[in-house]
């Protein structure tokens, strides 16, 4: 059986994940919950988007606690520049030893919007062309196909990666929370690093963040903002259920 392993904010890694599974079949596991031994599947496919030219704290904390032999399959997303993301996260698989098949990378819609407008035909546009896109890559885990990730001539994006998640955890001393709040305390509920709370009525946000933008884009009332820009638009892939970012859906 196949484990799929996944972590996302809003949707996109978990509709990668849904196809992959309607594909090849298995088990999707939520990554920051799952507590189990990934050994008791065949195949380890990990669905992830890529934050700032890499892997997310909570994927990068996951690959390298993985002990096994079995084949593993890393599925990135990202909306702006993949950088050198797919190398970083081969390297890290070979230094930790871990059978690693291939890294592969479908465009989705940008998340990170905090300060720009990402249009609607593009957004739809990408999601269109997803389908066709992930084919290819679900038939190469399929066929076991082994993709080595050659190291880049000169790679200037891993520095920069390496020097931003130093600092992801202070991105939510930026948000607050407008009068729009109906203090439904759904952030709270969905941050999968506990990092927000309600103190004296107000939401309040710690410093253990790691930019995922769960709260920003699913808030029901837009009234989380970065520092104090009013934008409107926010993102939820259209295609999953909302309810089903994470959790599991196991047989």
């Amino acid at each position: 059986m196949n484990g799929i392993f996944y972590f996302s904010s809003i949707g996109n890694s978990l509709y990668i994940a849904e196809q992959i599974k309607n594909e090849l079949g298995g088990e999707i596991r939520y990554i920051p919950k799952f507590t189990g031994d990934v050994n008791i599947y065949d195949k380890i496919i990990i669905v992830s988007p890529i934050h700032s030219f890499g892997l997310p704290t909570l994927v990068y904390n996951f690959v390298i606690n993985i002990k096994s032999s079995k084949p593993l399959y890393i599925v990135l997303n990202h909306g702006g520049m993949q950088a050198n993301a797919l190398y970083y996260a081969y390297q890290l698989c070979k230094k930790k030893g871990l059978n690693i098949r291939s890294v592969q990378a479908v465009i989705m819609p940008e998340i990170y919007t905090l300060t720009f407008f990402q249009p609607k035909f593009l957004i739809n546009l990408v999601l269109r062309k997803a389908p066709k896109r992930l084919k290819l890559i679900i038939a190469a885990i399929r066929d076991n196909k082994e993709i080595i990730i050659p190291k880049p001539k000169k790679d200037k994006w891993t520095p920069k990666h390496l020097k931003n998640r130093k600092i992801w955890h202070l991105l939510a001393k930026y948000f607050k929370v407008t009068k729009n709040c109906n203090n439904c305390q759904k952030c709270i509920t969905i941050c999968p690093v506990d990092n927000i709370r309600q103190e004296n009525g107000s939401i309040v946000f710690d410093d253990k963040c790691v930019a995922c933008l769960s709260c920003y884009h699913r808030c029901p009332e837009k009234a989380i903002v970065y520092k104090n820009k009013r934008k409107k638009d926010r993102y939820i892939n259209p295609f999953i259920q909302e309810k089903n970012i994470g959790t599991d859906q196991v047989e």
